[in-house]
């Protein structure tokens, strides 16, 4: 770090003790934060889980002495919102406009971001969490990303519980200065002044401590290009500049809050009985290990055998000396006995328990039962599945009315920065865009395995038949064709259909024109 940055440091952190400057210890402190600190606490808390980041078990040794263990756990809430987020969206689905212009645009985006990939991933995380966010930039090349923000990252302004449209984003950085590490914080605000103007505020905070948000300090200390203050005047900017995902269902902990619940918030106990019967199954199989109690007489080397150089020892080894059940015992060596000392595992009873907790699990997170628990059951058919995971189909269909809302918020953002020219450096919108108008947003889903793709086809096949399906909604269902690729199947199936003439037709001629062959 330079001398003049070390300077600056200073002399804000002079102002900070004055009242001149800013200084945080939460991100909450800030007053036009909303939102209570215990929200946080309980996001931070649910993190723990998803990272599998749990206490170590504390017990007691045979001897009463004090030990700890690191717990084997099945992180649960990890393998649940991979699951959750993998039914809800995938790169199967496909979004569109209906202005072709803004479409393709809108298309580009998605590539080049691989938005779909992308939102999977950080679903997961949402699903754990209780929510995420995203909102468009531009870059340095002029090209429109998006920037994704964990639940932990996205603090609401003004807001009610059905609408967010004031925030901030935080994104935290570390780096060493004078051999001490230093913890930066970027305050990313997005306030409405008025309702036709926008205002987004840059505003950057110093800490030595890992748990404190610090003191203002300037921008230029690790972002010199970056503008503190962004105002859009005279209705520039209709819509937020960012998307909210929360997860459907009410906020229990907190009725007054916007954000959503994540799988660990109404899960907790269960959660940790899974991971503590989990733990002491893995320790029983442990301690079962085999064990064969023998005479310490028995496992002195001789020296032509062993590693001692004591002359006098001459007893030959007794077992293979890979081997490690053998434990030594001291006592009367005439009155002992080889003894096995292995303990029967519990399997059964370990395995009935868990899969008691995992159906607990799936009825409180929305699952059908056996989606994490072993039934038994053979492999089962389309429809069976379909039939069997009804509770899941429903979960996913309360998640889809949310993924369209925040889907429906991010296009409009995009689509408000791409129609922006003060974003760009050349002073150029990239389209035209309207937020008052109708978006025009179209989201197909793919059902995966909730829809039996056979049934389907014979069903649709059937419909083709009487005449109420065109055969190129068939082509584009059931094949996974875009419209146009469609349209090219149909003009090339009607090319090689062969071609007939009425007068080939007439009594008593073949098509090809010849007399019948039963004509006298």
């Amino acid at each position: 770090m330079s001398f003049l940055t070390t300077l600056k440091n200073l002399i804000w952190k002079g102002g900070a003790k004055l009242g001149m400057t800013k200084s945080l210890t939460k991100i909450t402190d800030d007053e036009r934060v909303a939102i209570a600190e215990s929200e946080y606490t309980r996001i931070q808390e649910a993190k723990k889980y998803y990272r599998d980041d749990l206490p170590v078990v504390w017990y007691r040794n045979s001897y009463g002495h004090k030990r700890h263990r690191k717990m084997n756990t099945l992180n649960i809430t990890k393998l649940s919102a991979k699951r959750l987020a993998s039914i809800i969206f995938n790169e199967q689905c496909e979004i569109s406009l209906k202005d072709h212009a803004n479409d393709e645009l809108l298309s580009q985006i998605i590539d080049d971001n691989h938005f779909n990939l992308q939102f999977e991933q950080h679903l997961e995380t949402g699903v754990a969490l209780g929510g995420l966010a995203a909102r468009p930039y531009v870059d340095d090349q002029d090209n429109i990303r998006i920037a994704w923000a964990n639940a932990d990252q996205f603090y609401p302004l003004h807001s009610n519980t059905d609408n967010i449209s004031e925030c901030v984003f935080a994104s935290r950085s570390a780096r060493t200065e004078n051999k001490q590490l230093v913890y930066y914080t970027l305050l990313e605000f997005h306030q409405w002044l008025d309702t036709n103007t926008y205002q987004i505020t840059n505003e950057l905070y110093r800490s030595t401590e890992r748990d404190v948000v610090g003191q203002s300090v300037p921008l230029s200390t690790l972002y010199p290009k970056m503008q503190p203050t962004i105002t859009f005047n005279n209705g520039i900017i209709k819509k937020p500049l960012f998307a909210y995902f929360r997860t459907p269902g009410a906020n229990n902990k907190d009725l007054d809050s916007p954000l959503g619940m994540g799988i660990v918030d109404n899960s907790k106990n269960i959660i940790n009985a899974i991971n503590t019967t989990h733990d002491e199954f893995v320790h029983e199989i442990k301690m079962g290990k085999r064990r064969i109690a023998v005479p310490a007489e028995m496992l002195r080397p001789g020296n032509k055998f062993g590693n001692t150089t004591n002359d006098d020892e001459t007893h030959p080894l007794m077992f293979d000396p890979d081997m490690d059940v053998y434990e030594r015992f001291y006592g009367d060596a005439d009155n002992m006995n080889i003894t096995d000392l292995t303990s029967d595992i519990r399997t059964q009873q370990y395995k009935e328990a868990i899969d008691y907790f995992l159906r607990e699990f799936e009825e409180q997170t929305g699952f059908s039962a056996g989606t994490f628990s072993f039934d038994g059951q053979s492999v089962k058919t389309a429809t069976e599945i379909v039939s069997e995971n009804s509770t899941t189909y429903q979960t996913r269909s309360s998640y889809l009315t949310q993924v369209e809302l925040f889907l429906n918020q991010l296009v409009t953002a995009i689509l408000e920065v791409a129609s922006t020219p003060e974003f760009f450096s050349d002073g150029q919108a990239r389209c035209k865009f309207n937020a008052d108008d109708e978006l025009g947003l179209s989201v197909h889903f793919d059902d995966g395995v909730f829809v039996d793709k056979d049934k389907q086809q014979t069903n649709d096949l059937a419909l083709v038949a009487a005449g109420v399906m065109p055969k190129l909604q068939f082509l584009i269902r059931n094949e996974g064709l875009s419209e146009e690729d469609a349209q090219q199947w149909l003009q090339q199936v009607q090319k090689e259909q062969p071609e007939y003439t009425p007068n080939s037709f007439e009594e008593g001629k073949s098509p090809d024109g010849d007399n019948d062959v039963g004509a006298d």
